[in-house]
């Protein structure tokens, strides 16, 4: 096993006005799952096919463990990589295609049975060695080519959003199968997807990307309850974070008539432009006259509590669209009023200029 360093890497395209990754800069620690998430175009799989071999670096370097792979072909990496469309030849049995690395690699007839007996049986794969990729499922396909790079018992795993071609459900069941595999066999991954709800269940901890730069790495708590900017904040949490345009008058933030609680180590900082941060579940419903009133278009029935979609009248002149958990089931619906409030805490503040957060 090893740690993986990105020393300033970047990938620029040959006619491009710009590159698609401008230098990044990243340590992922020994058996680390490291989940690179952010919208298509991001330079997350520009990111994950560099430390591959796949895409040139064209400046700076990536290390794995002590040693510098950045020129090395992706065969001499000791990398394994599993792809969106499965990769496994359609000719050939699920056991000839779990053998086929180590065939490749020259390993004995004998060592090659054992071991691809072994990957079978952890990925519940015995049943259908004598199978061919057409005679299966799409889990079953993709636990394939996920033992293809378990058995050759790498020191990295790349996977390149490999669930992406599955249903809901096989998703779900899927992610927990490799997240558990991921911990028990305790090889360092780097695992891209654009599926933020995704990287938040698997990753030990979660880089969200954004015109190829890394906008925050940090655990999925770290991210959901402290975004280091606008971008993240919106990007991280279903339903999305509501974001607000607030008033700065004398030290206070308002929205509208209502007074956002602030800490002093925020009003020492505050711009003249604010964006108020507040999750779904963080309004909290008040009275008439102590709360912004939300009018509702669309309740979202979960079964134990709801989400109301609608719009929050700030001023006369200022709507704003909104989401509020609702703690009841069956009472509101759209047309209804609500009045909601933001509790001490709740609160996450912006500088709208930068888009990066206030202290406090």
């Amino acid at each position: 096993m090893a740690a993986i360093t990105f020393d300033h890497a970047q990938r620029w395209y040959a006619g491009a006005e710009k590159p698609a990754v401008p230098g990044i800069d990243l340590e992922v620690a020994d058996g680390e799952f490291l989940v690179l998430v952010g919208p298509s175009g991001c330079g997350k799989t520009t990111t994950l096919r560099m430390l591959a071999g796949l895409e040139e670096v064209d400046e700076g370097r990536i290390l794995i463990g002590e040693r510098d792979v950045t020129r090395l072909a992706p065969k001499d990496r000791d990398i394994a990589m599993v792809f969106q469309n499965y990769a496994l030849y359609p000719h050939k049995s699920v056991a000839d295609n779990l053998a086929f690395p180590l065939k490749m690699a020259g390993v004995t007839k004998e060592d090659q049975h054992r071991r691809v007996e072994e990957v079978a049986a952890m990925l519940g794969l015995t049943d259908y060695l004598q199978r061919r990729p057409k005679a299966l499922s799409g889990g079953q396909r993709q636990r394939v080519a996920m033992g293809r790079a378990i058995v050759r018992q790498p020191q990295v795993f790349c996977m390149d959003e490999p669930l992406s071609n599955l249903d809901a459900k096989m998703r779900v069941q899927t992610r927990g199968d490799i997240a558990r595999l991921q911990r028990e066999l305790g090889v360092t991954t780097v695992y891209v997807t654009h599926d933020q709800v995704e990287a938040m269940t698997m990753g030990d901890r979660v880089v969200v990307m954004s015109a190829g730069e890394v906008q925050q790495a940090d655990t999925p708590l770290g991210l959901y309850d402290r975004p280091a900017n606008l971008f993240v904040a919106g990007f991280i949490g279903s339903p999305q974070m509501n974001l607000l345009p607030a008033q700065v008058a004398g030290g206070r933030v308002l929205l509208g008539d209502l007074e956002v609680p602030i800490t002093a180590e925020t009003r020492a900082a505050l711009p003249a432009e604010v964006t108020v941060g507040i999750r779904a579940e963080g309004w909290q419903l008040s009275d008439a006259d102590d709360g912004v009133p939300v009018t509702i278009d669309l309740v979202e029935e979960l079964g134990a509590d709801g989400f109301a979609y609608g719009t929050a009248a700030l001023t006369p002149s200022t709507q704003a669209a909104v989401t509020v958990r609702l703690p009841c089931r069956g009472h509101l619906g759209a047309g209804d009023v609500v009045h909601v409030r933001v509790p001490e805490g709740a609160a996450h503040l912006f500088d709208t200029g930068t888009g990066d957060r206030l202290p406090g």
